[in-house]
């Protein structure tokens, strides 16, 4: 088992910047692919971004790209989600996410581990 814990939510306002970390706990012997989704209010929960375990292989939805960076620290069981330029639309609840591998890392139904989620919270 392995235990998701966010941290770094927090009210911005628009234009501002954000950096939510994801520490992993349990069995983290092994390391796995990582991935932030997000649920707004009414919403599904879409993906972000993701990371390979090595770290080689990154990806991004389009609404992100350009404006937020996923990386990570394997010796620290870490992964960050650096987001510049919030936009009020990107107020949600981000949650990390783990799963053996990359591949279909834009499917919610894939990843085995969650974390509770951190509360974003972008003003206009």
């Amino acid at each position: 088992q392995v235990q998701l814990v966010e941290s770094g939510g927090g009210l911005v306002q628009a234009g501002g910047s954000l950096r939510l970390s994801c520490v992993a706990s349990g069995r983290t012997d092994r390391t796995y692919a990582m991935a932030w989704f997000r649920q707004a209010p009414g919403k599904e929960r879409e993906f972000v971004a993701a990371i390979s375990r090595s770290g080689s292989s990154i990806y991004y939805s389009d609404t992100v790209k350009g404006r937020f960076a996923i990386s990570r620290d394997n010796d620290k069981n870490t992964v960050w989600l650096q987001m510049n330029g919030l936009k009020p639309e990107d107020t949600a609840v981000y949650y990390c996410a783990a799963k053996n591998d990359i591949i279909a890392y834009k499917f919610e139904r894939r990843y085995d581990y969650w974390g509770q989620g951190t509360q974003v919270t972008v003003s206009s």
